[in-house]
């Protein structure tokens, strides 16, 4: 059994979401483990981690309007704008979603469906970058 950590920095250009699949599989062919569970974290409060649809891009576009609409950008709602109207926003849907992904490696080969694909998914409006742990478990 072996054990690998790594960051990968990913930058955005508010809010939306970012395509760190092929991050994540070139570094895992560089890896020797085969066979295992592969975490993935991210560190901040105000983005976080989806898997999701790559083939239509309206899927994003749908699912970025609906946050934006489920949770508005209004100061008048939140005690908390120390960073600007985005701030409490972008911590609600960051606990809305998800901060890490836990997926199977098998035969070299990260389990996912036809159309998924890893995503960042950035609630803050301006430019940011940001740091995905990867962390390795396998054989």
């Amino acid at each position: 059994m072996h054990q690998i950590f790594e960051e990968i920095e990913l930058k955005t250009n508010g809010q939306g979401f970012y395509n760190f699949t092929a991050e994540t599989l070139s570094w895992l062919d560089k890896q020797k483990i085969k066979n295992g569970i592969l975490n993935i974290n991210i560190l901040h409060t105000s983005a976080s981690l989806v898997i999701q649809e790559n083939a239509d891009p309206d899927v994003l576009y749908d699912l970025k309007n609906f946050f934006n609409k489920l949770v508005p950008m209004d100061t008048k709602l939140y005690k908390h704008s120390t960073e600007g109207k985005d701030d409490m926003p972008a911590h609600i849907k960051s606990a809305l979603t998800n901060n890490q992904l836990t997926l199977s490696l098998k035969s070299k080969k990260l389990i996912l469906g036809t159309w998924q694909g890893l995503y960042l998914f950035e609630h803050r409006i301006e430019k940011q970058t940001r740091v995905l742990s990867h962390h390795l478990i396998g054989e």
